[in-house]
């Protein structure tokens, strides 16, 4: 049985001690063609600096200014990533770095997070490089390679960028990605109250809206007017009650007549300026509210929330919504996007005089997608017309009616987002 250490910062075992002592591959890389710096809630940072060569890690270097399970921990997470290619360097998690070292005390596992998370930042800064440079400078090792100086010129903004948004998104448990494949199926409506739900369970969440040419958000939450404020470099979010932070291209508008008539770059740049330069602090949950298909929005946003993504897809019962929906489950699996699941809108209709049901769209189209497609069927709301009064007059449909059929089945949805996240934190 492993020797347990007693030091300051509580129980190590003897390997974690050992790597906090003496920590392998400590110290900046020179050359590298990776790298990721990423500053945790704690406010430790860590940094990574990888040599991959004949497509695997050949050298590795790190360093923390934090604590000695940070070092550990990082120490640990470069061994960890030693003559990996990056693909399985990406896949390191936290219950790796933690169960290679023995554990770590309870109130310092959260430094083995942070590496394991840098780590992936690396990688995938990696993987961006392999993008964006020539061809022929992507394994140079030659200091005087012009291609080489150039994008190591070029990249010092598109580096501050890409930490603080590695920075950001470290802080935030779980972000889901509510998307439909066609118009008018009340996604915007299933992705506030979906946030209002999460936030009345007690969870921190953010919700966002990139629905850059058609923003609702403000007007579902009763935030139309709201103007945004700087802190320091950063907006800050409007916060309603306490636990939700709202953000929305609809704040920077000078009324909500204004046509947003942007082309593809644009609508990147100002998603990224939402996710990176917007003050969200650690959540348990961010709603991403995004316009119908497949297009520049979706795209953007699954490319740049990294780990802990999912979407919600909406549709629908009937066959035109579903097979749009469809289009969006094979959009997901083409981005390595897990499905989280399905919900069906305006399922049904509940009559007010007799409590009859009636199927205004058919019924079911939701669910034998869901089996069809092999992914979860969240539920279904039906259609209860003080939803619609209650996004008119920009009060959440839920806080009013909290007894009604429709909040009921908001609640079974939110209940199944819950119960899928913690197995994922679970690690089930």
């Amino acid at each position: 049985m492993e020797e347990i250490i007693v030091t300051a910062e509580g129980r190590l075992s003897a390997t974690a001690l050992e790597h906090s002592a003496r920590p392998r591959n400590y110290g900046p890389l020179s050359p590298f063609n990776a790298h990721a710096r990423i500053t945790g809630p704690c406010g430790d940072t860590v940094e990574f600096w990888l040599w991959i060569k004949d497509g695997r890690v050949a050298k590795i270097g790190f360093t923390t200014d934090g604590c000695e399970p940070s070092r550990a921990a990082g120490s640990m997470a470069a061994e960890l990533a030693l003559g990996k290619r990056p693909a399985e360097v990406a896949l390191i998690e936290q219950a790796d770095v933690l169960a290679a070292l023995g554990g770590l005390p309870k109130g310092s596992e959260h430094c083995s997070l942070l590496a394991s998370n840098t780590l992936k930042a690396a990688a995938k800064d990696f993987a961006d490089r392999q993008v964006e440079q020539p061809r022929d400078c992507r394994s140079c090792e030659q200091s005087d390679c012009q291609a080489h100086k150039q994008r190591q010129d070029e990249s010092d903004e598109e580096f501050r960028q890409r930490q603080n948004l590695g920075r950001k998104m470290c802080q935030i448990g779980q972000k889901l990605l509510i998307m439909s494949g066609k118009g008018g199926v009340g996604k915007s409506t299933v992705a506030a109250n979906l946030a209002v739900s999460l936030a009345l369970a007690g969870k921190s969440v953010g919700l966002l809206d990139v629905d850059i040419h058609g923003p609702s958000i403000p007007r579902l939450m009763g935030l139309e007017g709201e103007q945004l404020v700087m802190h320091e470099s950063e907006i800050v979010p409007i916060e309603v009650g306490g636990n939700l932070k709202v953000m929305s291209i609809g704040f920077l508008l000078g009324s909500p007549e204004d046509a947003v008539i942007w082309r593809g770059p644009m609508k990147y740049g100002v998603i990224r300026q939402f996710l990176s330069e917007v003050e969200w602090g650690p959540l348990d949950f961010l709603i991403i509210d995004a316009p119908p298909g497949t297009g520049d929005e979706p795209l953007s946003v699954a490319q740049l929330v990294g780990d802990g993504a999912g979407a919600v897809l909406v549709t629908t019962p009937q066959e035109l919504s579903v097979a749009d929906v469809r289009r969006s489950v094979s959009f997901c699996r083409k981005l390595s996007l897990p499905v989280v699941g399905i919900v069906e809108n305006m399922s049904g209709l509940v009559c007010p005089h007799c409590n009859g049901r009636i199927e205004v769209f058919k019924t079911g189209g939701g669910e034998e997608l869901a089996r069809e497609m092999k992914v979860p069927m969240l539920g279904r709301i039906p259609i209860d017309p003080k939803i619609v009064e209650c996004g008119d007059s920009g009060v959440p449909y839920i806080h009013k009616f909290a007894d009604s059929d429709a909040a009921k089945a908001f609640a079974g949805v939110v209940e199944r987002i819950l119960e899928n996240s913690s197995k994922k934190t679970d690690g089930n």
